[in-house]
Formats: structure tokens, C-alpha cells, sequence
């Protein structure tokens, strides 16, 4: 029998035990269920580390499709400096590799730390190099590696990404659309942190949408080769071109220097990543002076043919002498405007009065962005008319005592190519999805209008005598009508606070060809050494690289006449008449336009000149190019497939008769070009794989 104080011992401890029990179970249900997700984050960060896993940036690309930046699959590098066995001798073994400082390795992994990374973004093959090595403590994770396939090509406007994103241009103006959604993913290490467990990706990485430029990358090509050549020809401060379509408001191509390779941006200085034709104003100049022309005309203070007294030159306003380029007497408005008279302008530019001129110029769009949507945008410089001096009026009527950007100015002489309608300028087309669908399209912008129609045509009539006649002679373009005005502005010298004399901003701003207007052209050189004049600095530049895009917009000119082509019974001749710009008329005759003096036309055999021309040969040379040869022999043309001349009848050297047409055999040569490259401006080819894309581009990654 137990006794009553064991009984009461053995209540005791039974009570006891289950109290403690209790407790225990009680302190586990509080573990388990009230702070389980903060005890399961605090071990997961134990054991665990989260990382973003960056998503691929949607693709940039130009009005046609071409890549202006792409992104490819890459990875970066991380380390476990727990984990690591020798720091010494792996970062002996990896600064080769990764083309860093072994001391900055080293101390990267002999931080106290139990995650660093040592390098992003690496390429494929710099990847394998390091897994070759077999060191413990390293790891991977997926990245992306971003591209810029043309190097410096439209550089300012692109921009360029770096770790935290789009920085500059379109990178970083549409850094929501372009970077897509990041991803999670665990890294996990054992209790010591010594090497990697196990990798999991919680949740993957959705890629960025694409955008679409109005950018041209041949025009841009174009615009870049000849901007660079004056730059380095005049060893100026800077150089730009600026190209617009005045119907639309697109920009079709902006060239600066001086500049710089997307792919090293780490490398570039501050002056050449600046995007200076939307960020840097300047003094515009005599090519204003076609503003206050466009203000004047239009409010009916002048007529073109009105006569204005030159002064010989000088004029004097608030003890201010201002002089002329040479000494003018009597001029019509027209003459005033092609012969750049600062007298006669400002004698007009005085009879607006400040709050008219100021109305126009805001009207224009001075004084405020245009809206482009690039960063860093300058809206200029333009004060209140009740902020003019006695001088102010003046002195903006020639273009000084303001300041405009590039972008503002092109747009600007755009509104008169316009019929007198102001656009907005437009560098971005559309978005797309990764499978090219379109997301958003951006439509063009009508601003404004500013001036009348009549007023328009009359500017553009003068601005087409100013370079037939006037300054602007060397901006002209053989068989077009090309209209456009110089500008030199002088700039104020910051120690004298007065006008330099040395050359300040040389520019050219033109319109082609002037009877239908395909684009409007700003050309400047800042502080060029060896020129003096826009009419000799810019304008030449400006003839150069519209010549050419007239070529490549299959613009014809006006001294042309037609090649009288016959169709043959193989419809495929009829489309390569197509394919090669004449319009088809009736049933498969065609009239193709070519130039009557083509530089490579065939010459006349000066011993029969009352005689049959013979037939040059045509063999190998593509269509266009074989009806521009027989356009000085009206010949009657027949053609027989597509391509390239394969065959000709008459032979190489025959008489041509009169009454036989002259027929071709054309085919189609295979592309040798394969299936997985990309071609870009100049004709070089650049591999799709990652790294050799990144070697073609002359990147080294941070």
C-alpha cells in the first residue's frame, strides 16, 4: 500500500512534468504556428541567399528593322569567400581571366561577407574559362549581356545600359518598356557556407519589349561618314547633323562628334556620351534670319520685292555698330535674305516690333522642348519681350541674343518645307512583344500651324534662290531644288563679355528637294579652325550627305527623261521593272527615269557622231544600273527575268539600231550572306552568338 506522502510526492512531480510538458508544447505551437514564416526567412537567410535574376532588355531597332542594340543570354560571377579554399592562388588564377586587378580579387574574397560579386555579365567564353578552373566557392547565375552591334553608330540617341539600367537615350527614356520584369531565384550553401547546395529559381524573368526608332540606319551612316570627315577636316569643337522628315516630325538621322563606342561607355569622356543636338543650345545665326522672314511675310510688314537700303553695310543702333559680311546698297527683301544682310534684316525685324517677333518665335516652338522625349533636353533660350534691351530686337533678327537647339531648328525650317504646319519631332515609331507583335504605336504629332501656306512657298522660293544664287550656293544638289539657309554666329567671349571674332557656330539648315520636300537637314560645326563662313564650312556637307539620300530615297531629278521599256512574255521582267522604281503603265510597259548624264553612261564614238551609238556591255551589272547606261542611247528596252544582266542582245560593242530594242536576260545571284548574320550599314556582317557579336563590337564588360 502507498503511502500518503509518496502519493503526494509522486501528484508533485506528475504535476510538475505535465506543467513542463505543457510549456514545451505550448512554446512549439508558438514556434510553429505563430512565427513560422519569420523563423523559416531568418533560417532561409542562414542557409539561402534570394537574387534577382535580371530579364533580357527588349531589342532597339531602326525604322526598318535593323538592330541598333540587342541583348544575349550571358552569366555573372559571384563568390562565397567562406567557401573559397586559397584566395591567393584563385585570384592569381582568375585576375588573367576576368582582366582585373588580382589585389582588388583578393580582397573580394577575403571579405567578410558570405556573398560578393566578383563580375557581371560575363560572356560565354570568359564562363568557361572560369569553370575550367574548379574552384570551390564560385558560382553562376543567369544574366543578360546587353549589345550594341554598330559601335558608335546613332550612339546619342540609343544611349546605352548599365547595371542599373538605361542611363542615356532611349535607354533610359524607355527603361520601363525595355527592361522587362526581373526574376527570384534561391543559392543555397551548406552550415559553413563553404559552396553552393543548390540553385533554385523561384520565379523567372519576363524579357522587355522592344522599341522602334524612326531612325534610318543608312541615312544615319550616311549622315555619321560625312559629319566625321568635316569634323576632323576643320578640327572643330564639335560637329552634328541633324535629319527630319517635315511631313511627320521623324527623325531620320542625328550624327554628332564628337562621340563614343556604347559598348566601353565606361571608357567615353562626358563631352562625347552629351547628346548636343537636344541638349546644347547655341546662337542660330543667319539661319534665323529665315524666322523673322516667315514673321514678317506673314504679317504683311514687307513684300518680297519690296526694296530696302542696305547702308552700304553699317548700321548703328543704341551706339552699337553692326556691320554687314560686304557692302549692299539697294536690295529686295529676297536679295536681303539671299545675300544674308544683317542691315536689311534688322530694318524689317524693326518694323515687327518685340511682342509680334516673340509671338512668332514661340509659335516656332523656341523657347520650349519640343518634346521629343529624350533626356537632358534644352528648351533654349528666349526671355520676355519686357526683359529686351534697346538691342534685343535687333540683334535677334539676325540670329544672336537667342538661343535654340538643333532639334528646335530643324523643326522649325520643317514648318515651312510643311506648308506652314509645325510637327512634333518624333524618334520613337512603336513598341513590340518578343514576338514582334506591335504594343503602341506612336502616331505623328501636328503642333501647330504657324504660317499660311502662301507665305510658306514664298520662303521656300526664296530659301531655293538663296542657294541658287546666294550664300548658300555650295548646299546645292545637281538636278534637285535645294533650299536652305547659312548661318555664322559669332559667340560672346566670356573674359571680354563681347562677340568674338574667331569663328563661333558655322551651320547650314536646308530643305530637298524643295518642290516636295523629303527632309529637311541641319549641318554645324562648333568653332572650327581652318573655316570662317557657313557658306564654305556647312553647306558643302550639307550637298554631300543629301546627294546621297536623295539616291537612296529614289528620288529622281529633275533633268531626267524616259527609257521606253517593252515587256517581254516573261512576267518576272515587268517586276523587276517594279523592283527597280518605274511605274508600270498599260499592259507591261513601263517608263523608268535615270539621269541623262549618268557618270558612267557610255561615250559616243567621236568617229560617228552622225551615226548608231554602240552597245556597251552590261554583263553582271544589276538593272538599275544597266537602264541608267542606256538612258543617253533611247533605246528600247525588253527584259527577260530578274537581277543581275546575264545576257544582252545586241553584244558588247555592236551598232545599235534604231528600230531593234535592245534586250536583257536578267537572274538572280545566290546571297552568299548566311542565314545568322545581320547586316549593318557599310556591308560587314555581325554574328548573332554572343560573344562573337561582343568582339565585333568592341566591348569590354565592367
Amino acid at each position: 500500500m502507498i503511502s500518503p506522502a509518496l502519493r503526494t510526492r509522486v501528484l508533485i512531480l506528475a504535476t510538475v512534468l505535465a506543467v513542463a510538458f505543457g510549456g514545451v508544447v505550448s512554446r512549439l505551437a508558438y514556434l510553429q504556428l505563430v512565427r513560422h514564416a519569420e523563423l523559416a526567412a531568418l533560417a532561409e537567410r542562414q542557409y539561402s541567399r534570394t537574387i534577382t535574376l535580371h530579364a533580357l532588355r527588349g531589342p532597339i531597332v531602326d525604322r526598318r528593322g535593323a538592330p541598333l542594340a540587342t541583348s544575349a543570354s550571358a552569366e555573372s560571377l559571384f563568390a562565397q569567400p567562406r567557401g573559397v579554399g586559397d584566395p591567393v592562388r584563385v585570384a592569381a588564377r582568375l585576375a588573367p581571366v576576368l582582366t582585373m586587378p588580382e589585389a582588388e580579387l583578393h580582397g573580394f574574397l577575403t571579405a567578410q561577407k558570405s556573398f560578393v560579386w566578383l563580375k557581371r555579365r560575363l560572356p560565354p567564353a570568359v564562363a568557361e574559362q572560369v569553370r575550367a578552373l574548379r574552384e570551390p566557392g564560385l558560382g553562376f547565375v543567369p544574366d543578360a549581356l546587353r549589345l550594341y552591334p554598330n559601335r558608335e553608330l546613332a550612339a546619342h540617341v540609343v544611349g546605352f545600359e548599365g547595371a542599373d539600367g538605361g542611363l542615356e537615350g532611349i535607354e533610359r527614356a524607355w527603361e520601363t518598356e525595355l527592361s522587362g520584369t526581373p526574376g527570384r531565384a534561391i543559392i543555397g550553401r551548406d552550415a559553413l557556407g563553404r559552396e553552393v547546395v543548390t540553385q533554385r529559381v523561384l520565379q523567372n524573368p519576363a524579357p522587355g519589349h522592344g522599341v522602334m526608332l524612326t531612325l534610318d540606319t543608312r541615312m544615319q551612316y550616311v549622315a555619321e561618314r560625312e559629319i566625321d570627315a568635316a569634323y576632323r577636316r576643320t578640327n572643330s569643337k564639335a560637329a552634328m547633323a541633324v535629319v527630319m522628315d517635315p511631313k511627320t516630325g521623324d527623325v531620320l538621322a542625328v550624327a554628332i562628334r564628337p562621340t563614343f563606342n556604347p559598348n566601353t561607355f565606361a571608357e567615353a569622356k562626358k563631352d562625347e556620351i552629351r547628346n548636343r543636338a537636344v541638349s546644347d543650345p547655341f546662337e542660330p545665326g543667319s539661319t534665323f534670319k529665315i524666322i523673322m522672314a516667315a514673321a514678317a511675310l506673314e504679317e504683311g510688314v514687307v513684300k518680297p520685292e519690296e526694296r530696302i537700303f542696305g547702308e552700304w553695310g553699317s548700321i548703328t543702333i543704341a551706339k552699337t555698330t553692326i556691320k554687314d559680311w560686304k557692302k549692299q546698297g539697294w536690295m529686295t527683301f529676297e536679295e536681303v535674305l539671299q545675300q544674308s544682310s544683317n542691315v536689311g534684316s534688322i530694318k524689317v525685324g524693326m518694323r515687327l516690333g518685340s511682342e509680334t517677333y516673340h509671338r512668332y518665335m514661340t509659335g516656332f516652338g523656341f523657347g520650349a522642348p519640343t518634346g521629343v522625349g529624350l533626356a537632358g533636353e534644352s528648351r533654349g533660350l528666349l526671355r520676355e519681350p519686357g526683359r529686351w534691351s534697346a538691342l534685343s530686337l535687333p540683334t535677334m533678327s539676325i540670329g544672336q541674343e537667342i538661343s535654340v537647339t538643333a532639334l528646335q531648328l530643324a523643326a522649325a525650317f520643317g514648318a515651312v518645307a510643311n506648308g506652314g504646319v509645325l510637327m512634333q519631332p518624333r524618334v520613337v515609331r512603336a513598341t513590340f512583344d518578343a514576338d514582334g507583335r506591335e504594343l503602341r504605336r506612336v502616331e505623328p504629332k501636328t503642333m501647330r500651324r504657324v504660317i499660311s501656306e502662301e507665305t510658306a512657298r514664298t520662303l521656300m522660293r526664296i530659301m531655293v534662290q538663296t542657294v541658287d544664287h546666294g550664300t548658300g550656293h555650295a548646299a546645292a544638289i545637281p538636278g534637285y531644288a535645294v533650299g536652305g539657309k547659312t548661318g555664322t554666329a559669332q559667340k560672346l567671349d566670356p573674359a571680354t563679355r563681347r562677340y568674338s571674332h574667331a569663328p563661333g557656330v558655322l551651320s547650314f539648315v536646308g530643305v530637298a528637294p524643295a518642290d516636295d520636300p523629303r527632309f529637311v537637314m541641319l549641318v554645324m560645326l562648333d568653332e572650327p579652325k581652318n573655316e570662317k563662313w557657313g557658306s564654305e564650312a556647312a553647306a558643302p556637307v550639307f550637298a554631300a550627305i543629301g546627294r546621297e539620300l536623295l539616291r537612296y530615297l529614289e528620288v529622281p531629278p529633275h533633268d531626267t527623261h524616259p527609257v521606253q521599256i517593252l515587256a517581254s512574255g516573261d512576267s518576272s521582267g515587268a517586276a523587276a521593272v517594279e523592283r527597280a522604281g518605274a511605274p508600270a503603265i498599260g499592259a507591261g510597259v513601263a517608263q523608268a527615269r535615270e539621269p541623262a548624264t549618268p557618270t558612267d553612261a557610255p561615250a559616243r564614238d567621236p568617229a560617228m557622231s552622225n551615226s548608231s551609238p554602240r552597245m556597251p556591255d552590261l554583263r553582271g551589272k544589276p538593272l538599275r544600273q544597266a537602264l541608267t547606261m542606256l538612258a543617253m542611247l533611247h533605246a528600247d528596252v525588253e527584259l527577260v527575268g530578274s537581277g543581275v544582266v546575264i545576257q544582252q542582245s545586241p553584244m558588247a560593242g555592236a551598232l545599235l539600231a534604231s528600230d531593234a530594242p535592245v534586250r536583257l536576260t536578267l537572274a538572280r545571284l545566290p546571297d552568299a550572306t548566311p542565314e545568322h548574320a545581320s547586316r549593318k550599314p557599310g556591308g560587314s556582317t555581325i554574328d548573332s552568338t554572343p560573344e562573337r557579336a561582343c568582339r565585333e563590337a568592341g566591348c569590354s564588360r565592367q
